[in-house]
């Protein structure tokens, strides 16, 4: 969704002065309530992915409100680039602190997170329970096209912003071929920022008195009944732990989510097939908030509603933990060149595993000329329009209805 004008604003949308951004950006407290009641009405419309959410929380929160300065938002954002986990939500929790401190931090969060979770909760079931009826099958077969296109879109956008020079082109290329050829996702993003910050010291080799520089950054380490209909205690805490340890070390944009839950969840576990993992993604673009949501509709699949529920908390919970520990480092994270040199060589590998995951989602989600069609128009509206995410899904989900019942 874009900016609205500027002359939308009605009376009472800019509160007082004692309680807006106050002198150099430094954020005035507010009430628990006022945070939770806005982020869950952003949790509710925050539909069109990571870019869209952040557009959305900068003209509720800076424009409509002044919760916050233009500069403090920016700063914001960059610091929440350099910590593993869902970039927009994240962002939603550090405003939050910032307003409430750390009251107004879980409740940005949970507010933000919980209307998503419920949706794809109710859909999953609705998968579970009608996934063969010719409708919601139609309704994939012309979703999972157009969520190909987005992907597509978002990735070649991301090019300008990653591909800083010849050095970082050839190590997302690197990374590329070391995914394709089954490298496992985590040592793929960790050798990025290993190389990265290598190459950063062969270049600037600093003395004794630059060393206060270096922070470290850890990497820690269909229709039917779900997988487990009666799950065990250690099945669960296996899916607990898997969307934990996701949680804790994934790094970009929340597409590169994909890469990681097709390589635990269907190649290593085998709980889930590749077509349930597209209808899983499928589901996390047609819902509001977070691309992570995904799993949520993951864990349903494999262990109901308690699997919904464990899979949703393990994927989140280390997003608050980090943001947590970033509010004393923003300032001093965001103005590091180790930290910087870290993120690209980060950026430019998750960038490698958007495109390698688009390939492979792509090769099963386009199976005819129509398929192909969707895809290719969607790609040129993107490209031509400003149109939000969520009328393309929606689009293809009429087309996909009226090719089933044709």
């Amino acid at each position: 969704m874009g900016e609205h004008g500027t002359g939308d604003e009605e009376p009472g949308d800019r509160p007082p002065d004692s309680v807006s951004a106050g002198a150099g950006g430094v954020p005035q407290r507010g009430s628990v309530r006022e945070i939770a009641l806005l982020f869950l009405k952003l949790g509710v419309i925050a539909f069109g992915g990571p870019a869209a959410h952040t557009a959305m929380m900068r003209d509720e929160l800076v424009r409509r409100r002044g919760w916050v300065s233009d500069e403090r938002f920016v700063d914001l954002m960059g610091a929440t680039n350099l910590i593993p986990g869902p970039n927009s939500t994240e962002l939603a929790i550090h405003l939050g602190f910032d307003r409430g401190r750390w009251r107004g931090l879980v409740a940005a969060g949970v507010c933000f997170i919980v209307p998503a979770a419920l949706i794809v909760t109710e859909l999953a079931w609705a998968y579970m329970t009608y996934g063969d009826a010719p409708a919601v099958e139609g309704i994939l077969y012309g979703i999972v096209p157009a969520v190909i296109a987005i992907i597509a879109h978002a990735l070649v956008g991301l090019l300008r912003t990653v591909m800083k020079s010849i050095w970082i082109g050839g190590l997302a290329v690197a990374g590329l071929v070391a995914y394709l050829l089954g490298v496992n996702e985590l040592m793929v993003l960790a050798a990025g920022a290993v190389l990265a910050a290598a190459a950063h010291l062969a270049r600037n080799r600093p003395g004794r008195g630059q060393l206060h520089g270096l922070y470290v950054v850890s990497f820690a380490l269909p229709a039917g009944q779900p997988v487990f209909g009666d799950p065990s205690g250690g099945q669960l805490v296996q899916l607990f732990a898997t969307m934990l340890k996701i949680g804790a070390v994934l790094y970009g944009s929340g597409y590169v989510l994909l890469a990681f839950l097709r390589g635990d969840f269907v190649d290593r576990l085998g709980w889930i097939s590749e077509q349930q993992l597209i209808d899983a993604v499928s589901i996390g673009q047609v819902t509001p908030g977070p691309v992570f949501t995904t799993a949520t509709f993951i864990g349903y699949l494999v262990a109901g509603p308690v699997g919904a529920f464990l899979a949703t908390v393990a994927i989140f919970v280390p997003s608050f933990v980090f943001v947590g520990l970033l509010t004393r480092l923003t300032d001093r994270l965001r103005a590091s060149p180790w930290t910087s040199a870290l993120l690209d060589g980060v950026n430019a590998t998750a960038l490698a595993l958007m495109a390698g995951v688009s390939y492979q989602l792509g090769r099963t989600a386009i199976v005819d000329l129509l398929t192909a069609a969707i895809t290719v128009i969607t790609l040129l509206l993107l490209w031509k329009t400003k149109l939000n995410n969520a009328w393309y899904i929606a689009a293809g989900a009429v087309i996909g209805v009226v090719h089933a019942l044709a």
